[in-house]
């Protein structure tokens, strides 16, 4: 979806989660300390994700604006983005959590170009784009998804009375179909 609307609305998409697996795939020492959180379901300290963010929000291709996706993630993360951001808009997808296991454990991704694809609307073995063999991202199984969402009502959830107090988050229903979906973000995010 955050492709999709970045796409859309001329924004850079920063996926944390895209950041991390790219340093994973490196086997980088931040690689490796992301892989040991990420395969538990935890998340990744907030030290190290700001200090990414921030570098990447220096570069020139982060002028024009970004659409954040997997972050902030926690209170203190927002607290520190407030502070080398600022934040226009907040969409919050609700979902829910039997949807979340089932969509991502069904979903495949492609292991060279990062397209993703879910079994339920798409039944090849190869990424249409680029004819890789997709795979199973080894964290996306019903147990790490579960102990995700109890993380997030624990972690991420207050997020929402953080941004709510400031009067910019606009919850959308993320059941409806992608198009739609799309379509009310986009209008949420001011297209024109």
């Amino acid at each position: 979806m955050a492709e999709r609307v970045s796409d859309r609305m001329g924004l850079l998409h920063i996926s944390t989660g895209d950041m991390l697996r790219a340093e994973i795939k490196k086997g980088s020492e931040l690689g490796k300390k992301a892989q040991s959180y990420i395969d538990q379901g935890a998340l990744v300290p907030d030290e190290v994700i700001i200090g990414m963010i921030e570098q990447r929000l220096k570069e020139p291709d982060a002028q024009g604006g970004v659409l954040f996706d997997g972050f902030p993630r926690t209170v203190p993360q927002a607290e520190a983005l407030d502070k080398i951001a600022d934040i226009a808009s907040v969409i919050n997808l609700e979902v829910p959590v039997q949807v979340i296991v089932d969509r991502v454990i069904t979903r495949r991704v492609c292991p060279n170009c990062g397209a993703v694809y879910n079994t339920k609307t798409y039944d090849k073995d190869t990424c249409e784009k680029c004819g890789a063999t997709l795979i199973t991202r080894p964290d996306d199984n019903e147990e790490t998804v579960l102990e995700r969402f109890r993380v997030y009502e624990e972690q991420t959830a207050p997020l929402i009375v953080y941004y709510g107090k400031k009067g910019i988050v606009h919850d959308i229903d993320a059941t409806m179909p992608i198009e739609q979906e799309a379509d009310m973000i986009c209008q949420v995010l001011g297209e024109k």
